[in-house]
């Protein structure tokens, strides 16, 4: 730690605020926010914090230089300025939208006389109103295909204003009754927004409010004997009682939420949003995120309601999330400051609610995965990756089959590794393999990863000629090591010891997305929108996703490890059959030889074994 952080970091004031920690080079690494700068950031440094993400960021901690804060009235004021700041500088360690800066939105142009109707990308403070964020423009030209149906109004960009008329003749749209015509001064000034008026109510998911106005005004039009008026407005009441009957939720009568449902894979997240407006599906999004793997789900939605909210002209009364973030009392309270109200987060438990979030996580995954599908499916785009990667890394030929490596573990327990396999620029997942580390004590990152290429280089070595253990085993054409440059010398060793130093091999770096070259003192850097880095990316993570489950896997079956499995003789049908009639070990251990031996397939010779086996 540098003297400029240190003093930095022991003049933090214990107020509100955001913070963003910088490298050497001045690269934003991680923006944060805080009810106490004093405490959170200081947290960092330490070996025990009660802060979720610092035991996270604490492995680039070493290449923080500097930390600079500003300080803010409250916590809802950090959260807006935090999702900003992650916004303008895209922090590597950060939950981040994917291509924030070109949601689109739905702008109605008050300021004018008759207002206009558009779709747009940029938030402007002029007087007008805005709807969305949208998370596609297909979903914006859906949204305004049906109020044009229903209400039509002016596309055109003339200057039109109360008493000027702009044009002779009017547009096609006007023949075919999708524009009023206020061009040709054909409507008001008041009726032409009136009907915007409705638009706002029609956005806001208050269809029925807008259907129960038009009624009124058909049956008073009906009455006055103007027919063909009452006629167009009866059409409009039906347009928008088909569209309630579309969105309609019987199960949730009038209430207003946003339902959230998350899925992750590797590096990448998506939230489904349902937009729940007087028990009406009103809208549904699905969001796609950056987030590093080993962020939390409540980080990765935390992360997402900041961003999203910060920018959303709409906030409802309750959001139903399927975890509640480490701090959601202050996410609660920066969601009321948008709104003007009390906001809750709440995880539904039971019922038609955990029934919709669940829908809402399952249209995520489906979304993730048609997501991912669509690029590995793009030849074209895989055969650039793979010609980007061999030109960056120097190679001969094409790596038509890459293996990427991972080892996971937690403070030296139960450590594994991983190996997955891409073939064609494609995932071969007949071909992972998981490997349980046992000749390495303790936490030695180096060793496991060794050890797990030296068990796979071994196999292939062994496989006969031609035989289906050496196809099976066909040495790749690169290794991706996930670690830096000590991963990477362990494994160039292993490689020599076997007579296999002719197969390429890089090491990928977590922070930066580094690829070290054995031999080379500097990384290679793949572009950011390199198809070659995505490669290397879902690689990567593919091979954290693996290792993680598995490691996951072995620590859940040792924690409810039962006292019966280590006893000689004693299988999965005795071991059922003993708690069947006992309950527990303890009651085993305390019953008497004989009424052990009673269970059938227990004699008394392995009963004796079992009393013994429990009294040590």
């Amino acid at each position: 730690m540098t003297p400029d952080l240190t003093a930095t970091l022991k003049n933090l004031p214990a107020r509100p605020g955001v913070y963003l920690m910088r490298d050497g080079r001045g690269i934003v690494l991680y923006v944060g926010k805080a009810q106490s700068l004093r405490s959170r950031v200081r947290s960092y440094w330490q070996k025990q914090s009660p802060y979720g993400e610092a035991h996270r960021i604490r492995s680039v901690i070493d290449r923080v230089a500097d930390v600079e804060y500003t300080l803010t009235d409250s916590v809802a004021e950090a959260l807006l300025l935090e999702a900003n700041l992650i916004k303008r500088f895209k922090p590597r360690f950060n939950v981040r939208l994917k291509d924030d800066k070109s949601y689109p939105y739905i702008k109605i142009s008050l300021g004018e006389d008759f207002p206009r109707i558009e779709r747009t990308r940029k938030l402007v403070e002029d007087g007008s109103r805005y709807f969305g964020p949208y998370a596609s423009a297909s979903s914006v030209d859906e949204s305004m295909n049906l109020i044009r149906r229903i209400f039509p109004f002016r596309t055109c960009t003339l200057d039109i204003r109360e008493g000027k008329r702009a044009l002779q003749r009017p547009c096609l749209l006007y023949h075919i009754k999708r524009c009023q015509g206020p061009c040709i001064e054909a409507i008001s000034r008041e009726a032409y927004r009136a009907d915007i008026a409705q638009v706002e109510l029609f956005l806001e998911g208050r269809q029925e409010t807008v259907a129960r106005g038009l009624r009124r005004e058909m049956e008073a039009a009906s009455e006055r004997t103007e027919y063909e008026r009452a006629a167009a407005l009866r059409d409009k009441v039906r347009s928008i009682e088909r569209t309630m009957e579309d969105q309609k939720m019987a199960a949730f009568a009038r209430t207003e939420q946003d339902v959230l449902g998350l899925a992750r894979a590797g590096g990448q997240a998506a939230v489904q949003l349902f937009v729940v407006r007087n028990g009406s599906l009103i809208g549904r999004d699905v969001f796609l995120l950056e987030a590093d793997p080993s962020a939390g789900d409540d980080e990765v939605l935390a992360g997402f309601v900041g961003q999203y909210y910060a920018r959303a002209s709409s906030v409802p009364p309750a959001l139903l999330v399927p975890t509640l973030p480490a701090d959601a009392s202050d996410m609660e309270a920066f969601l009321a400051a948008r709104r003007g109200r009390r906001v809750r987060l709440l995880v539904p438990q039971r019922g038609e609610k955990r029934r919709l979030m669940e829908l809402a996580g399952r249209n995520a995954a489906e979304t993730l995965a048609r997501e991912q599908a669509r690029w590995l499916a793009d030849d074209g785009k895989t055969l650039i990756a793979l010609e980007e990667l061999a030109g960056a890394l120097g190679l001969a030929a094409l790596p038509m089959r890459i293996e990427c490596y991972d080892i996971s573990t937690f403070q030296g327990s139960q450590t594994v590794g991983s190996m997955v396999v891409f073939e064609d620029g494609k995932p071969r997942t007949g071909e992972y393999r998981r490997f349980r580390i046992r000749d390495v004590p303790g936490q030695d990152d180096f060793a496991g990863h060794a050890e797990m290429l030296r068990r796979r280089l071994h196999r292939a070595k062994a496989g006969e000629e031609g035989s289906a253990e050496e196809l099976r085993w066909t040495l790749p054409d690169l290794i991706v090591v996930d670690g830096g440059k000590g991963q990477l010398s362990a494994d160039v060793e292993v490689l020599a010891a076997l007579g296999l130093g002719e197969i390429p091999i890089v090491g990928l770096a977590k922070e930066r997305e580094e690829l070290f070259l054995p031999g080379r003192p500097d990384p290679v850097v793949l572009p950011s929108t390199s198809p070659a880095l995505y490669l290397v990316q879902r690689l990567r993570d593919e091979a954290h996703r693996f290792a993680i489950t598995y490691h996951r896997d072995l620590r859940r079956k040792a924690a409810v490890k039962s006292a019966f499995d280590d006893l000689p003789g004693v299988g999965p049908a005795r071991k059922r059959a003993l708690l069947r009639t006992f309950g527990s070990a303890k009651r085993v251990r305390e019953a008497p030889v004989e009424q052990i031996a009673a269970i059938p397939g227990i004699g008394r010779a392995l009963a004796e074994r079992i009393k013994a086996g429990l009294a040590e």
